[in-house]
């Protein structure tokens, strides 16, 4: 069965929650506030796509795809990015709330997490190595058996992170974070 191809598309304000978007190959297309949640994204390929102000809560993403995919403003709960399909898998992601999503033994080097709410998300065994954390809340986030060396921290708030128990060479972290790196020792940082 062959796959339609649909490029350089708008789709604005459509509801995917009752009648699924039908899978297929979408390049250079634009979906604004859109509502998969969830609904069915599974086995379709986005490249170059651009998802701004849409909700994708508890989509279904099996064997999705996505290449050089940004997401603006998503509100992106629960969804399992484990279950993507890894092949060329790049995406970035500004200003979304991505609470308790599983990026579980992922392969995310060079990601980019800008001003994102990442609470409760689970990054255990994700090599996020070289990737950016910039300005994301991470209450709660999991970070085991991580790889996050050359990962930028620096103006990251409300991390716990194990330096035993993850790769941190040469991630970057502002003093004020310490804190974030030490909770396992119950010190009192003044």
């Amino acid at each position: 069965m062959d796959t339609p191809f649909l490029g350089d598309r708008k789709y604005q304000g459509h509801n995917f929650t009752r009648t699924r978007l039908p899978k297929g190959e979408y390049e250079n297309c634009d979906f604004t506030g859109c509502d998969f949640s969830g609904g069915y994204l599974d086995s379709t390929h986005f490249l170059e796509c651009h998802f701004e102000d849409c909700n994708l809560s508890n989509a279904n993403l099996k064997f999705t795809r996505f290449k050089e995919t940004e997401f603006l403003r998503c509100k992106m709960l629960g969804l399992r990015f484990e279950d993507l399909d890894d092949f060329l898998l790049s995406f970035r992601f500004k200003d979304c709330a991505l609470n308790l999503c599983s990026f579980v033994d992922m392969k995310l080097r060079q990601t980019v997490f800008e001003g994102c709410i990442l609470m409760g998300a689970d990054f255990t065994g994700a090599d996020a190595n070289g990737s950016s954390f910039d300005g994301c809340d991470l209450r709660n986030a999991i970070f085991w058996q991580s790889g996050l060396g050359g990962t930028d921290f620096r103006n990251a708030v409300n991390f716990n992170i194990d330096p035993e128990n993850n790769d941190l060479k040469k991630a970057r972290f502002n003093r004020e974070a310490l804190p974030g790196l030490l909770t396992k020792y119950s010190l009192e940082i003044e």
